[in-house]
């Protein structure tokens, strides 16, 4: 018995209506949706919300007994600035567990961490020493290298 050929584009069709048939929920064959749901949008965070949800976070864990609660602030990825929020926070939280248990003072601590954080801008400053960018200079050291700061 000899086969019927089909010709290319006979099975091109044949193709496709197959892969329709197999796709139809997906909507083949219908013309595209002139409004299409828009995508959301990624959500970026800013310094102050970094600052407070790490400082928000290790108060609790603080709160709670957690074993890591005893790193020291580069470990828990604060900067110094981000840490002294922290031990206020913290401080003000234990109070608040004292007066009206553990979940009132989570909620302190998340209410306190954002309000200080956004007060400080993120609290990004790394030490003491910390200078904004723009306050260093390209001038020698004393070593004879350049890339010294103002004061040294």
């Amino acid at each position: 018995m000899t086969r019927p050929r089909i010709r290319p584009a006979g099975a091109a069709l044949a193709a496709a209506l197959a892969g329709c048939a197999l796709a139809l929920s997906a909507g083949c064959g219908r013309a595209p949706d002139p409004h299409p749901a828009p995508s959301p949008a990624p959500r970026t965070s800013t310094p102050a919300d970094v600052c407070a949800n790490l400082v928000s976070y290790w108060v609790k864990e603080a709160l709670r007994g957690s074993r890591w609660a005893g790193l020291d602030w580069e470990q828990k990825g604060l900067s110094n600035e981000q840490y002294e929020i922290h031990d206020q926070v913290l401080t003000a939280a234990r109070a608040e567990e004292r007066r009206a248990g553990r979940k009132a003072a989570e909620a302190l601590a998340d209410r306190e961490s954002r309000r200080r954080c956004e007060a400080a801008k993120g609290a990004t400053g790394s030490s003491e020493n910390w200078r904004p960018p723009e306050e260093w200079t390209t001038a020698p050291t004393p070593s004879g290298t350049p890339g010294a700061s103002p004061g040294e």
